[in-house]
């Protein structure tokens, strides 16, 4: 099969045949229809031994963890209700499959977990890639191939905002107008936040974040943040949501924020920060960080996707096929105006 692999740090990934996964006794093979390119995916191909930074890839390692696809073979002991050519998205992890934290949604947290994509468990950047069946979910045919690689940054978008802990007519602003700032904006507005307010330093995609329901965009490389927020709301934002994942923002956050105020810091920062506890302290804010999703993520997602209550279509720039990948994966990594870009192997 056909596979990106990283080689290593700021070089382009490498296109050439790998091995289809081995179908072992409780696994699901998918052939892949769609996958997205995470903005954490560029971020770890980029990443070298820095002290304190996150751990560098693997030479080989096959990314990718938004992907969705079809059923191409089931292990012998798979006995949930899968068939060959059922439609299909994935937790992108696999776990042991009986221990709390698998049997309750959170296989994440599993002590024998493998993240797909990560160099141990090849990812979605692949003709085929091995799924558990624990963590596989059935995509209704209201959700086509494009929208169902969405359901992973959905996800993530979705249990940020509940741990946000958001309630009808709250002042939300959210810093970071990638992927995930925008799918934090679309699920904001669908819980009912009065305002949601996405700033950005690009145009481009402060326009996407107004076709997902922003009530009103910053450029905050033109304006000052607070005071647009102000004159457009009246106030400060009593729910920050933190996107950016940059050293700095999580400050920003505390310095933008009331007395009282939340923020939930979703941006995945991999390199170490700095901040000035006082200001935390002295306004007495509320200050969460998350990780991931839950199984029940996934499937609120599918289900309102499927039911048309929800819409992310403008989350999507282009997609491409393995040609094209590697240099469209490389331009990435400087090119913001584009938002989430799909392989379709």
């Amino acid at each position: 099969m056909r596979v990106a692999k990283f080689v290593e740090a700021g070089e382009l990934l490498s296109v050439g045949e790998a091995p289809v996964p081995s179908t072992r006794v409780n696994d699901l093979i998918l052939k892949v229809k769609a996958c997205g390119i995470c903005g954490s995916d560029l971020h770890m191909s980029d990443v070298h031994n820095h002290e304190g930074a996150m751990t560098p890839l693997s030479k080989g390692t096959v990314m990718g963890h938004e992907f969705c696809g079809e059923v191409v073979d089931i292990g012998p002991a798979v006995n949930q209700n899968f068939k060959i050519g059922d439609r299909v998205t994935a937790l992108p992890f696999i776990g042991c499959g009986a221990c709390v934290y698998c049997l309750s949604g959170s296989g994440h947290r599993c002590s024998e977990v493998v993240y797909t994509g990560l160099g141990a468990e090849s990812g979605g950047y692949a003709e085929f890639v091995r799924a558990s069946p624990i963590e596989t979910i059935k995509l209704p045919e209201g959700v086509d191939w494009k929208t169902g690689a969405l359901v992973e940054p959905l996800a993530v978008g979705l249990h940020s905002v509940k741990m946000a802990k958001l309630v009808a007519g709250d002042r939300v602003l959210i810093l970071g107008a990638g992927p995930v700032g925008l799918a934090v904006a679309l699920w904001c507005r669908y819980f009912g936040a009065n305002h949601v307010i996405v700033s950005d330093f690009v145009p481009e995609r402060l326009s996407v974040a107004e076709s997902l329901g922003a009530t009103a965009v910053i450029n905050g490389l033109k304006e000052d943040v607070v005071g647009s927020f102000k004159k457009e709301v009246g106030s400060r934002p009593n729910v920050i949501l933190e996107c950016v994942g940059v050293p700095g923002t999580q400050q920003l956050a505390m310095n933008f924020a009331p007395a009282g105020g939340r923020i939930v810091v979703v941006g995945v920062c991999m390199a170490p920060d700095t901040i000035l506890p006082v200001k935390a302290i002295t306004k007495e804010l509320q200050v969460n960080y998350v990780f991931m999703y839950q199984r029940s993520d996934f499937e609120l997602t599918i289900d309102l996707l499927n039911r048309g209550l929800i819409d992310p279509s403008p989350l999507i720039s282009d997609s491409v096929g393995f040609d094209d990948f590697s240099k469209t994966f490389d331009k990435l990594k400087t090119d913001k105006t584009a938002c989430k870009v799909l392989l379709q192997p």
